[in-house]
């Protein structure tokens, strides 16, 4: 790969992000209706291949259900408000009315609660109870503590997802978290990210996971590239780790680790180009933080922005444009790709000639 000279101790390599590719139209063309979106993980299959991010501004249990129920997978924030308080709703909405330099205080002590084990096991019970896959997140930092009680909860997929989650974890403090180990005791598929490079991804899909995040987490709500100047434009990071998961087929024997993007999807146009650069789905939390039945009221905000030493992210207000059903499968009202994501990657999709996610990959995309 060609190398750009920054100066003359240093050399980088160029990459990049959703808005630097288009998806190139190919002979054939197809009815939107002939598409399918389906997605299977393990045993687990999908109308969507969509999964809502775990984020207290987008996913509670109830909005959980629903997003299972329209065909999608939603992951709860299992160290979130609905883990500290019997009822956060008041809480949620206090979040999102706070204004000035305070806010990032206010939201550091309100996420001050302790994290209780008892409320893990009900809200996982509660989305069991609906009949919908249950998927919750943790921290790598929190795993070990809270693993036995989500995993005893029932939950069907384990998401262990942080802003850089590596396999080899190196502390001087604590015992760190041996993935391998982790992933190989439990019964349960487990996803586990943010990575951004070929390397990191198969060191992850050596672990046994069933599938790795891409990205950093948070996109549009967190401050990384600015606080700790660490980012990776996302369809290069994207098409990298899905290199990863080929040579990793060849080194398995044919396991196949699912590439799910988490960052930087904003707008539909940004879930088909993902998907164009090798992801099997995506992970979005910006675009549902726009439902008016979304617990954030209009705003945005991921667990970077409350860190009670370091705060890498921001409360965004997008405020609202439609149903959470609306977002999902319009009718779309607005000419932006905040609507109808998934009428969009069908036509994306339709356009091109393909009839489901697995062909799409194979899509041509040119830098623009």
């Amino acid at each position: 790969m060609t190398e750009i000279e920054i100066g003359r101790a240093k050399r980088g390599r160029r990459a990049y992000a959703f808005d630097d590719i288009a998806i190139v139209p190919s002979r054939r063309t197809r009815d939107p209706e002939e598409v399918s979106t389906a997605w299977q993980i393990d045993a687990y299959r999908f109308e969507l291949p969509i999964v809502a991010a775990p984020m207290d501004s987008v996913m509670s249990p109830e909005t959980a259900i629903a997003f299972g129920r329209h065909g999608g997978l939603g992951v709860l924030n299992l160290e979130g408000l609905w883990t500290r308080y019997d009822d956060p709703t008041e809480l949620l909405a206090e979040v999102a009315g706070l204004e000035g330099v305070d806010a990032v205080r206010r939201m550091q002590e309100i996420y001050a609660e302790p994290i209780r084990a008892e409320l893990i096991t009900e809200r996982l019970r509660q989305v069991r109870e609906a009949g919908v896959t249950v998927a919750g997140s943790l921290s790598p930092q929190r795993t070990k503590e809270f693993a036995k009680t989500v995993v005893d909860a029932g939950v069907d997929m384990f998401v262990i997802r942080g802003t850089t989650v590596s396999a080899e974890h190196v502390s001087s403090n604590a015992e760190p978290l041996n993935l391998k180990e982790f992933i190989y005791e439990l019964d349960v598929p487990v996803v586990v990210g943010g990575c951004a490079t070929y390397q990191a991804a198969l060191h992850l899909m050596r672990t046994g996971a069933a599938g790795v995040l891409v990205g950093f987490g948070g996109g549009a709500a967190h401050t990384t590239r600015t606080v700790l100047g660490v980012a990776v434009p996302m369809a290069s990071a994207v098409a990298d780790v899905a290199a990863a998961r080929r040579d990793y087929m060849d080194e398995s024997g044919g396991r196949y680790v699912h590439v799910i993007a988490d960052g930087s999807i904003g707008r539909s146009g940004d879930i088909a180009k993902a998907i164009a650069c090798g992801a099997d789905a995506v992970m979005i939390g910006s675009p549902l933080a726009r439902a008016t039945d979304a617990p954030g009221h209009g705003f945005h905000w991921g667990t970077e922005a409350h860190h009670a030493d370091l705060p890498r992210g921001q409360r965004v207000e997008f405020g609202t444009v439609g149903t959470l059903q609306e977002i999902l499968f319009g009718p779309s009202h607005v000419a932006d790709g905040t609507m109808n994501l998934v009428g969009a990657l069908k036509r994306a999709m339709a356009t091109t000639g393909y009839t489901d996610v697995k062909e799409f990959q194979r899509i041509e995309v040119v830098v623009s």
